[in-house]
């Protein structure tokens, strides 16, 4: 929280090492169904992606270069070279090993790259932790309300754990943080809150599920051992991919966006 208010770069840095530490959780995660992805373009190209596509829209308005231009760039450089790097070990099982590639890259830094974007624009700041409280409320509301009333299993198949009741728990309690934040620290109108709080819970909710259905088709409980006790960096991870970038479009169908 210290860097995301006093210090962008040193927080766009946490978020690149965060991401590529999830980048080789998944990576780890494919190897146990014969996946093996081009891993270390794969990181290198995480640093690029997400912290170049900061830096261009941070220096957009000193530069003639769009920060879209880098994100393509960087995501195209990113999968050639992790293309090209596969090639050397031979023509069996390319296609699937160069796929893990491909899913990496678009599941981690392409999606993780919004929030460098989020963080440039005018009020970046107040976005950023206005989708990170609300990210925090719903898992929060989720689990109180899921632990004391669950009955009705939202998504069995993929998570038998969350009900529809902890999803309303989400709703309520991310939609009162987001509210009570857009209207002490923003100039917002207080439905700003409710709205971005229900995409922040219905996409974060889905990037969860989403995280989920991965796990359980590579047969594993948790993403990784970095942050022991937590499950794995993708498990602290998963919501936030998803809900950034609805978080971005929203500003931006709001007029909020710069």
């Amino acid at each position: 929280m210290v860097t995301l208010i006093w210090w962008h770069p040193g927080f766009v840095a946490l978020v690149v090492v965060m991401t590529s530490l999830g980048a080789v959780e998944l990576h780890q995660a494919l190897q146990r169904v014969g996946m093996t992805s081009a891993i270390i373009p794969v990181v290198i190209g995480n640093v690029v992606i997400i912290g170049g596509t900061y830096a261009a829209a941070e220096l957009q308005q000193y530069t003639n270069i769009a920060w879209h231009v880098v994100l393509l760039g960087a995501i195209g450089g990113t999968v050639l070279v992790a293309l090209g790097w596969r090639m050397f070990g031979g023509a069996e099982g390319y296609a699937r090993d160069s796929a893990a590639s491909l899913f990496i890259i678009g599941y981690v830094p392409l999606l993780a790259s919004f929030v460098g974007l989020l963080l440039a624009e005018e009020h970046g700041v107040a976005k950023v932790v206005l989708v990170f409280m609300g990210i925090v409320g719903s898992d929060t509301g989720g689990y109180i309300v899921g632990s004391l009333l669950g009955k009705h299993p939202m998504a069995p198949v993929v998570s038998p754990k969350k009900t529809w009741e902890g999803l309303a728990g989400s709703f309520l309690l991310s939609g009162l943080v987001a509210v009570i934040f857009v209207m002490t620290v923003t100039t917002w109108p207080w439905w700003v809150g409710l709205l971005l709080a229900a995409v922040v819970v219905i996409f974060g909710t889905a990037g969860d599920l989403i995280e989920s259905m991965i796990k359980r088709d590579v047969g594993i409980k948790d993403m990784g051992a970095f942050l022991p006790g937590h499950g794995g960096v993708m498990d602290r991870l998963d919501s936030l991919l998803v809900a950034v970038p609805a978080a971005w479009v929203l500003f931006i169908l709001l007029g909020l966006g710069s």
